[in-house]
């Protein structure tokens, strides 16, 4: 039999079959509509598993070492060095081992007990970074993220949800690909809030309950992705019970999960100050100074967690301790100076969606910062007080013309007076030059950004790494706030698309043109402010050029044409040049009008 006879037809033949089929016996007009999925065959699961297998998790970056993540932590995360290290030593340790294990026979061998994991706690107060390192290191390795709030979650039976519930939620953060999210990260914030109370006599049920419901998942257990009060796993199930007609049980293993917890744990150092003090190692019984409290908080051990209100067991399962720094005013200052920090970028993303570019002078971040420590909420203050700063700009501003807005100490201590000076003379040279000077100090500093990784960009992006395609990249970068490192490989693909456009020129057109290193700079400028391909830039320049250079080829021979600045900029003066210049009795030369 053939081998297209032997075919099975897919469901929608099979649906028009059976409707044609019934329609004829029985008339009328009868069309079968099934969601039914045959099962997959043999072959085809034999296929999908070697094509699948452990490709997401291959795309982890196993391999990192500890200094590279803190060197990466260090581009984006203010103070809080010891903090860095430590969660960036023992992350990398963490999903090393997971990488050796996977390579090494040996982690096959049952008789392999008692595998200790890096779950890690953080201690400190609101708005100092923890969360958001987090997320930076997720990030960077590539692996499944979720945060859970630990007042949200109850042990089974109780009210709220189930802790395990997080664990699920790694499958839908890795797109439903179990294996990649076995290797994820659970973050879970406020773990102070479930600390059983000090004041009560008894157990604090609802607390503790949750802490023993962790205990299992921070290990090593399996999690059941259908669950009761899922409608969705289990719709999940059925589908998949349709596509292989078996009844899977899909769980999820916790063993290479990490865990990281966090909290502000008011009062714990006051708990090691009197241990301490019972020691008599020199230390005061009351917390006089803030460093002092932090000089405690340093030196916290398992008994103060416990003596907080944690269960040995959950304290045990958490060996790795990290203690934040509180952040002073001038590092709210750094904060805002950094040009990765999320605060500023994000307001300027704000006013960039309205077409106004926003700059912020030095004097204005340090007043910004002064106000946001007075709020005494970290980081956050910062947010809320650039928050009032510049609310009433953003409302009126994209309702004009003004499409630049340069932030002055005035603006932040007199908002609306200051908006209405603006809007009563909009291009007031004044302002007008204080933009400008920030732009270019904004510029420098960037410039300056790349060429302290002049090696690193050099090797990974050389075609770009000229002083005109430096500016050109720097320019855009702070106009559009695309991160330096992907507009340089942008601008190396653009470089791609105009090699490649000379070569389907030569092949429709019969007519070799090759773009000078000036032209080229010329399109990737157009192309980088226009937000189009290099390639629809070439041929918007090029449009008229095929039938007169094979004009210029006929009369003088010439097989190769040299596309310069000139001729992306002036199309028909280029055309003309040539023409006069090959017609004419100067010898004929293959560069534009002002080459020599």
């Amino acid at each position: 039999m053939a081998d297209d006879e032997r075919k099975v037809p897919d469901q929608k033949e099979l649906e028009k079959e059976l409707s044609d089929y019934l329609s004829k016996k029985y008339g009328g007009r009868v069309k079968i509509v099934s969601p039914m999925t045959l099962p997959k065959g043999a072959k085809q699961e034999a296929e999908e598993e070697t094509t699948s297998g452990n490709e997401a998790v291959t795309n982890i970056q196993f391999e990192m070492k500890p200094e590279e993540l803190e060197a990466y932590l260090n581009e984006y995360v203010i103070k809080q060095d010891e903090a860095k290290a430590i969660l960036a030593t023992k992350v990398c340790t963490h999903f090393n081992r997971i990488r050796h294990e996977l390579q090494s026979e040996k982690s096959q061998d049952p008789t392999v007990v008692g595998r200790i994991k890096n779950n890690i706690i953080m201690i400190g107060p609101t708005g100092v970074g923890k969360t958001y390192m987090v997320k930076l290191i997720a990030n960077k390795l590539g692996v499944p993220f979720v945060k859970g709030d630990a007042t949200k979650f109850s042990e089974t039976g109780y009210v709220g949800g189930d802790v395990e519930d997080l664990v699920r939620d790694l499958v839908n953060e890795a797109d439903d690909d179990i294996e990649l999210a076995q290797y994820g990260i659970i973050y879970i914030d406020e773990i102070d809030k479930i600390a059983s109370s000090q004041h009560l006599i008894g157990p604090d049920v609802s607390r503790t309950g949750v802490q023993r419901a962790l205990l299992k998942p921070m290990e090593e257990t399996d999690v059941d992705m259908k669950v009761p009060h899922d409608p969705i796993s289990q719709i999940q199930a059925i589908e998949q019970y349709r596509k292989t007609g078996k009844r899977e049980k899909q769980v999820i293993n916790t063993r290479n999960i990490l865990f990281i917890m966090s909290g502000a744990f008011t009062a714990l150092a006051e708990i090691v100050g009197k241990r301490v003090k019972k020691k008599g190692i020199g230390f005061g019984a009351d917390l006089s100074s803030k460093a002092e409290e932090e000089q405690f908080l340093k030196m916290v051990k398992a008994e103060d967690l416990i003596q907080y209100g944690f269960e040995s067991e959950f304290v045990g399962r958490l060996p790795v301790v990290s203690v934040f720094e509180e952040l002073s005013m001038d590092d709210m200052y750094a904060i805002l100076k950094n040009p990765r920090n999320p605060v500023i970028n994000a307001k300027k993303a704000d006013f960039r969606a309205y077409g106004i570019d926003i700059r912020f002078e030095d004097e204005t971040l340090r007043l910004l910062a002064e106000q946001a420590q007075e709020e005494r909420t970290g980081a956050r203050g910062l947010v809320s007080v650039l928050e009032k700063a510049v609310l009433h700009f953003e409302k009126k501003l994209p309702s004009t013309d003004i499409r630049i807005l340069v932030v002055t100490p005035e603006v932040v201590k007199d908002p609306k007076g200051t908006l209405e000076i603006i809007l009563a003379n909009p291009d007031a040279s004044d302002l007008v030059e204080r933009y400008e000077k920030v732009f270019n100090i904004d510029k420098a500093e960037a410039t300056q950004a790349i060429l302290d990784k002049e090696d690193y960009y050099r090797e990974n992006y050389g075609q770009a790494f000229t002083e005109e395609r430096i500016d050109l990249i720097v320019t855009s970068h702070l106009l559009s706030g695309v991160e330096l490192e992907g507009l340089f490989g942008e601008v190396v693909s653009m470089i791609g698309e105009i090699r490649d456009y000379e070569s389907s020129f030569a092949d429709k057109k019969q007519v070799q043109v090759r773009f000078a290193e000036d032209a080229v700079d010329e399109v990737l400028q157009r192309a980088l402010t226009q937000r189009k391909s290099a390639a629809k830039i070439c041929h918007q320049a090029s449009a008229d050029y095929d039938y007169a250079l094979k004009l210029i080829m006929e009369k003088t021979g010439q097989q190769e044409f040299v596309i310069t600045r000139e001729a992306i900029e002036d199309p028909e003066a280029f055309i003309n040049e040539l023409i006069r210049r090959s017609y004419g009795t100067t010898p004929f030369a293959l560069q534009g009008p002002r080459d020599k």
